[in-house]
């Protein structure tokens, strides 16, 4: 089989269709389709097939690309044993995040690389649904992600994960809201409270339902806001309350987070990548950092 045709079907695997890969890789769609063709050739079953309007992958042709990504590991050892300079301190590393850990840990990050003489770290800020977090492995050396932690785990034989930290999720209400003098709240406390969750689909949807079940009632959502610094705005005014993080929301005197005590609530943040990226020396460095920085005191103001 050739290598360039397996890459490519691993590729049409995670990007989902053929005129993403073409973009992606500079290719016309004719010249990619073409390639699978010819990878056709050599097995003895389709792998791939029409569905609707869109090229999609077979069981053979999944567990093809999932081969591919151990070929794809083991050909980037064979390089960087004879080129080493590979793992130049000055190769930048891309590093993408959801947008509260983007804000937490974006400017820590980039003053301590900086402070280390490098290597130079090239950030982007994602807002996506928790299904699609693998997905950007393909265009960044490092993914931050997270999950609810009773959700089911990222896909381990596509992307490596490297876990940063379990945060607790915190219920946020106002400074002059009825249970601001409580130390800790009871799920029967807040089940009655207007609530803002994020919109379906996306991370941290499945808390909320854990308290629902737990209150035996379905919670009156009134707003979907991703942005959990938005949302934070929004609890400030006392319309609503919400579940925040606890070591990645900005402090704000108008806003008190206090934890439930009859339900453990938790997220898990993990650092995704593809699993060759952590040979290259800078990358291994980066992600040392981000375990610093996640697993230090926020830095806030």
């Amino acid at each position: 089989m050739d290598v360039r045709q397996l890459q490519l079907l691993r590729e049409l695997a995670e990007r989902g269709s053929l005129t993403a890969v073409a973009a992606a890789l500079h290719l016309s769609p004719s010249a990619v389709s073409q390639q699978l063709a010819a990878l056709q050739r050599t097995t003895p079953t389709p792998l791939t097939e029409k569905r609707g309007r869109r090229l999609a992958l077979t069981p053979a042709g999944q567990a093809l690309a999932e081969a591919a990504v151990d070929v794809a590991a083991a050909l980037d050892r064979a390089r960087r044993a004879v080129d080493a300079h590979l793992d130049s301190p000055t190769e930048p590393v891309r590093v993408c995040a959801f947008h509260s850990a983007a804000l937490a840990w974006f400017p820590p990050l980039l003053r301590a690389a900086a402070g280390r003489g490098g290597p130079p770290v090239r950030c982007t800020d994602h807002d996506v649904a928790q299904q699609d977090f693998p997905r950007l492995v393909a265009d960044h050396d490092l993914v931050v992600a997270h999950r609810p932690e009773a959700a089911a785990p990222w896909p381990r034989r596509v992307v490596r994960v490297e876990p940063l930290l379990v945060e607790p999720l915190l219920v946020a209400h106002a400074a002059d809201h009825p249970l601001a003098g409580r130390q800790e709240l009871r799920v029967a406390d807040v089940a009655d409270q207007r609530w803002i969750s994020v919109h379906e689909g996306f991370p941290l949807t499945g808390v909320l339902d854990a308290v629902a079940v737990a209150a035996r009632r379905p919670l009156d959502v009134v707003h979907r806001i991703n942005e959990l610094s938005v949302a934070a705005a929004v609890v400030a005014t006392g319309d609503a309350v919400a579940l925040l993080p606890a070591r990645t929301t900005r402090p704000d005197p108008r806003v008190v987070l206090r934890p439930l005590a009859d339900l453990d609530v938790r997220r898990c943040v993990d650092v995704l990548c593809r699993p060759e990226a952590l040979g290259r020396r800078g990358v291994r460095e980066v992600l040392q950092l981000l375990r610093a920085v996640a697993g230090a005191p926020a830095a806030h103001g």
